[in-house]
């Protein structure tokens, strides 16, 4: 498991600075295969390996939250690296978990989902955040079913 650094997130909000604690621990799983976790890895108490643990706040947004995944994995600095976020949730009509899709952002440019923060998808304490990783060389996988014709 890796864990980053309490992160001193400096901003002013209506003439005033965030306070020096943050307010939430963030537990990151990350894939390197443009996929998201499945949802049974996190079945039963049991979560992935790949967690990053960041201290961060509500209105943290994908493009920061990315920038705090490069300086953990460098090879994820390169230019069109594409990351997927989505939200991993507990499923209150049935024992396990559910993923929601949030956002995309791509390391190097700019794009519309860079700006939209945790608050913004209804993200609550306790979720978790999964993040697929996609390498600049590799395009992200399609959405929905894939067929061979």
């Amino acid at each position: 498991m890796k864990v980053l650094p309490l992160v001193v997130k400096l901003a002013v909000v209506k003439g005033s600075q965030y306070p020096p604690t943050c307010p939430l621990l963030l537990r990151v799983f990350t894939t390197n295969n443009g996929r998201h976790h499945r949802t049974d890895e996190f079945a039963r108490g049991n979560v992935p390996s790949s967690e990053l643990q960041i201290y961060t706040w509500m209105d943290a947004t994908l493009k920061e939250l990315t920038s705090l995944v490069k300086e953990v994995y460098p090879e994820a600095r390169k230019k069109g690296t594409h990351f997927g976020f989505a939200i991993v949730y507990p499923d209150p009509k049935r024992q396990g978990y559910r993923v929601k899709d949030i956002g995309n952002t791509v390391s190097g440019r700019k794009g519309a989902d860079d700006s939209m923060t945790l608050q913004s998808q209804r993200f609550q304490i306790g979720d978790y955040l999964d993040i697929a990783i996609t390498p600049p060389n590799r395009a992200p996988p399609l959405m929905g079913r894939m067929r061979p014709y």
